[in-house]
């Protein structure tokens, strides 16, 4: 079959930039932070308390990424102390409709995925 414009098109390709950004905004942490910084900008301790298992050494390594990959952007507040407030940037609000559809399939297909998970769990323990 030739390759067309249109098969061009819908060919998926992940190219190794492509995995790490999926890799850096997918995570668990990434998720969680995005959550509660598209409801309202949030300071540092105030994300701590909302996500309550995440480590402070790994908020602060999620913050970084996404802040890197223009997701989020931090600013400086004048107050005393000095104060940083993160909020979701204009490129990270693109990012709910991808994410919802992405829960919305899970949704949708969960009861086939915990069929298929028990049926590899048995398989694996007779094996």
């Amino acid at each position: 079959m030739r390759d067309t414009p249109q098969a061009v098109r819908d060919e998926l390709t992940i190219t190794p930039p492509h995995r790490e950004l999926l890799d850096q905004i997918l995570d668990k942490w990434s998720l969680a932070v995005l959550n509660e910084l598209c409801e309202r900008p949030s300071r540092f301790n105030d994300l701590r308390r909302a996500i309550p298992s995440v480590t402070q050494k790994s908020l602060t390594a999620t913050l970084r990424r996404l802040e890197r990959n223009g997701i989020i952007e931090r600013e400086l507040l004048s107050s005393r102390p000095v104060a940083v407030e993160y909020r979701v940037t204009p490129l990270g609000k693109t990012l709910r409709h991808p994410v919802d559809v992405l829960l919305g399939w899970a949704e949708t297909h969960m009861p086939e995925i915990e069929n298929a998970r028990t049926r590899f769990d048995a398989e694996s323990e007779l094996a």
